[in-house]
C-alpha cells in the first residue's frame, strides 16, 4: 500500500486515499502474512487497487465475505463457526442492501459450507441473523472479520497458505470492481501510476489524441 500511495502520487502512507480502505486492510494483511518469497507476486498487484474506492457498502461486504469463504473451510474448528457466522451475516447484508432480502446465499458461499459440514450443521443449529449498523458492519465488523480470515489462513494446516492469500487478494481486487470502477482522474499527470495503472499488455494512451476515449465498466 505504501508502493500505491507512491505510484498515486500522495504521500507515502500505508493509508493511501485512492484505496477502499478494506481493501487496503486487506492487503496490508495479507503483506505480512505471506512469506518473503510469495511477497513479491502482490508486485503486480499493486496497480490495481489505485483508483478503486467507493462509499457503496457492498464494497466492504463483498471482501469480507471473500475473506470469510476463503478462510472458512480451511480454519481451525472452532474459527471456522465464526468464519460461518461472519460469512452468511454478509450473505444477509448483501441481499438486503441489493433489494433481495431472505434470497439464498450465493452458490460460492454454499460451496464453502458444505466443505464444512462441521461448520454447516452447527449454523443450522445455532446461526441467529443479527442486525448489525451499517456504520459498526463498515468500522468494526468487516476489517475483524478480515483479519481474523487472514490470519487463519496464514496459519492454516495446508501447504499453500501464500497462494491462497495471494488469490484472496487478487479476488477481492475483482470484486471491487464490480461496485467501483477504477477512477484515475485525481492522479497527477506526472506520476508513475499513469503507466503502472494501464492493464497488462497495454501503454497508457492518455496522451495519444487519435485515440477514442470510452467509458469502460468491469464486472466480475
Amino acid at each position: 500500500m505504501e508502493f500505491a500511495s507512491y505510484l498515486a502520487g500522495e504521500r507515502w502512507s500505508d493509508h493511501p486515499a485512492c484505496t477502499h480502505p478494506l481493501l487496503a486492510s486487506l492487503a496490508r494483511g495479507v503483506n505480512d502474512h505471506i512469506s518473503d518469497d510469495g511477497r513479491q507476486t502482490l508486485a503486480v498487484l499493486v496497480p490495481e487497487v489505485i483508483g478503486l474506492t467507493s462509499p457503496d457498502l457492498r464494497v466492504d461486504v463483498v471482501i469480507a465475505r471473500r475473506a470469510a469463504r476463503t478462510a472458512l473451510p480451511i480454519a481451525p474448528e472452532e474459527r471456522q463457526w465464526v468464519m460461518a457466522v461472519a460469512m452468511l451475516n454478509c450473505e444477509r447484508l448483501l441481499a438486503d442492501l441489493e433489494g433481495c432480502p431472505g434470497s439464498p446465499i450465493s452458490a460460492q458461499s454454499q460451496q464453502a459450507l458444505d466443505r464444512t459440514p462441521g461448520a454447516a450443521a452447527w449454523t443450522r443449529h445455532h446461526y441467529q441473523p443479527t442486525r448489525i449498523s451499517q456504520r459498526v458492519f463498515r468500522r468494526q465488523t468487516a476489517p475483524a472479520i478480515v483479519g481474523c480470515a487472514v490470519d487463519g489462513i496464514a496459519h492454516a494446516c495446508v501447504n499453500d497458505p501464500d497462494r491462497r492469500l495471494h488469490d484472496l487478494l487478487e479476488g477481492a481486487i475483482g470484486d471491487c470492481r464490480t461496485y467501483c470502477s477504477p477512477d484515475r482522474s485525481t492522479i497527477p499527470a506526472d506520476s508513475p501510476a499513469l503507466a503502472a495503472a494501464a492493464p497488462t499488455g497495454q501503454s497508457s494512451r492518455d496522451d495519444d489524441p487519435h485515440h477514442d476515449r470510452h467509458d469502460h465498466t468491469q464486472t466480475v
